[in-house]
């Protein structure tokens, strides 16, 4: 039997749209964009639910996840959230963590975490083993890989639940970045177009030099044959 402990009361600290199971198990579940209901948590898993920005979503997470040590697996799964890229977001910091406040290599419109310690980020690196199954939504899958992670359940991470307190907790996701959310991602698609139509033009650039190109050598080879012509002309007439 594996060695379990106590989570703090009333876990989890921090509110939002999930469903809690067992606080023993070993594993979370986030669903990303998607809404996949509680079967999670039926399956296994201690807490499931949508984490939708790549900042305040993000914190959120992990908040809830650092103050239980018996959660040693994180799933990642349902639909990726466009222009956010969350999903991007939680591997990023459980792999590279963050400097000056921003996931490193993150790709989303502004994944950057502001109310989260240093040591919250380097506990949530250790605690707990990522299993990407990113834009899954097939509930076997998901509930073999919950199911896979219960059987290798490593007991409780060695150090006491870390509890921490975000600025924002009294706000829901959506309140905190009303406004925000689509200007994010149309921000990303306008990138993203802006990039192609550099790529467009630098091509364009290319072709016309070679037109250009084109152009002067037939120039060149008018020119030649027009002074050759001349002075072939010039021969026969003096030879005449």
């Amino acid at each position: 039997m594996v060695e379990k402990v106590e989570p703090p009361k009333d876990w989890p600290p921090i509110v939002g749209e999930y469903f809690v199971g067992d606080p023993n198990s070993c594993v979370a579940v986030t669903t990303l964009g998607s809404h996949l209901g509680s079967f999670p948590v039926e399956v296994g898993a201690a807490i499931a639910g949508p984490t939708k920005t790549e900042n305040i979503g993000v914190e959120r997470l992990i908040a809830n996840i650092i103050s239980n040590p018996n959660i040693r697996f994180l799933i990642v799964t349902g639909s990726e959230v466009k222009g956010h890229l969350t999903g991007d977001a939680i591997l990023n910091i459980h792999k590279n963590g963050v400097e000056n406040h921003r996931i490193v290599n993150a790709r989303g419109a502004i994944p950057y975490i502001e109310n989260l310690p240093d040591e919250a980020i380097e506990r949530f690196q250790k605690q707990v083993e990522i299993i990407d199954l990113m834009n899954t939504e097939d509930k076997d899958k998901i509930a073999n890989a919950i199911k896979e992670a219960l059987a290798k359940d490593p007991g409780a991470y060695p150090e006491p639940p870390m509890v921490v307190e975000l600025a924002v907790e009294e706000k829901a996701e959506e309140e905190a970045f009303e406004g925000y959310r689509p200007l994010a991602a149309e921000l990303t698609d306008i990138k993203a177009r802006i990039e192609e139509m550099e790529r467009q033009i630098v091509e364009l650039g290319i072709l016309e030099k070679y037109a250009a190109g084109v152009y002067a050598g037939r120039i060149e080879g008018v020119m030649i044959g027009l002074v050759i012509s001349l002075v072939l002309l010039g021969l026969i007439v003096g030879g005449v």
